[in-house]
Order: structure tokens, then sequence, then C-alpha cells
């Protein structure tokens, strides 16, 4: 509490009036990022949008809001572990909602991915190039996250395309046609 107290510029008096410990302001750190996040992809895309530009509009926005929010990202993809089972359940709750919002937004691009149980496994792929910028992007580098928002947009709709069906890709690796049988675990 200490070190928080002087990164903020408080006295650690005036810190523990907002939080009672450590604990509540990992949890306040947590939840209010997810929270926001979940406000960014519960936004309206703009009128007239088309399901790509939805896409992109998202994408858009979650790599606009990750360049002020290092340190709550990285709690949140590195901290969320410590919380107790119901706050943890919440912030993860959350979580899921984000994703699923992007897996209906990948899933208006390209419906047949959807049907054949891909739309979530690619959002996934999409957050995992996101979700990652943090430990690489530097705030006095040459790209700003607004610079990068355009280009994984541009990576990842214009990969979609490339992707097979299920069926497809079943049968390019000779193996029976199901993705949950594939095991792989999505949170």
């Amino acid at each position: 509490m200490n070190q928080v107290a002087e990164a903020c510029g408080l006295s650690k008096a005036t810190l523990y009036h907002y939080f009672r410990d450590k604990y509540s302001m990992l949890v306040s750190i947590a939840d209010g990022h997810v929270s926001h996040l979940q406000s960014l992809v519960q936004a309206p895309p703009a009128a007239g949008a088309t399901p790509r530009q939805r896409l992109e509009q998202l994408i858009h926005r979650i790599v606009a809001t990750y360049a002020d929010a290092e340190y709550a990202h990285r709690v949140l993809t590195e901290d969320v572990r410590f919380l107790e089972p119901e706050d943890q359940a919440r912030v993860l709750d959350k979580e899921r909602q984000v994703v699923a919002v992007f897996a209906r937004a990948v899933a208006a691009v390209r419906p047949e991915l959807d049907e054949a149980g891909l739309a979530k496994p690619l959002t996934m792929l999409l957050f995992g190039m996101i979700n990652w910028m943090f430990t690489w992007m530097k705030s006095d580098g040459a790209l700003t996250h607004e610079d990068m928002a355009p280009i994984v947009a541009d990576l990842f709709l214009g990969g979609l395309p490339a992707v097979g069906s299920e069926r497809d890709l079943a049968s390019r690796n000779g193996r029976k046609s199901s993705t949950r049988q594939s095991g792989v675990a999505l949170r």
C-alpha cells in the first residue's frame, strides 16, 4: 500500500480512505476495467454499419482503451486468479460477456463459421492478439494504439475469409468434424 500511495502521490491514510485493503483495490481494478470493456462493447454500432464495420468498431474501441489501461489490463489478465471465488466469478462472467459480443460480431461476418462452432475460437485468437499488446508496445514507441487498431482489424478481418468451415478444417486434418472433441477448453 505504501508503494501504491507513493505512485499516486497520496498519503497511505488517503488511500485507505478509498480502499480498506489491497484486496479491495484488486477487486476494484479488475471489476472496474472489465465493466468498462463491457460498456464499450455494448455501445450501439454506428448507424448503418455492416457486420464487418461493427467488428472493426469493436476492435478499435478495445485497442484504444488499452492505450491508457496497461496496469488495469495487466491486473485483469494476470491477477484475477487471486480473487475470492465470488469476486472471481463476477469478473470472469463479465469477461465472457465481452467475448460473447465479439463472437456474435464474428458470426455476423461469417455465419458459416458460427455454425461450425468456430466463432468463439476465432474470437479468442483475436483477443490473443489484442490482450498482449501491452507486453511489447511502448508508450513512447513509433506506433500508438490508435495506429495499431486498424492494423489489428485488417489483419484479423483479412485472415477471416481464409478460414474454412469446420468440415473443411476436419478434412484437412483427417479427423471427425467436431470442435467439441478437439480438447480445446474455452473460458
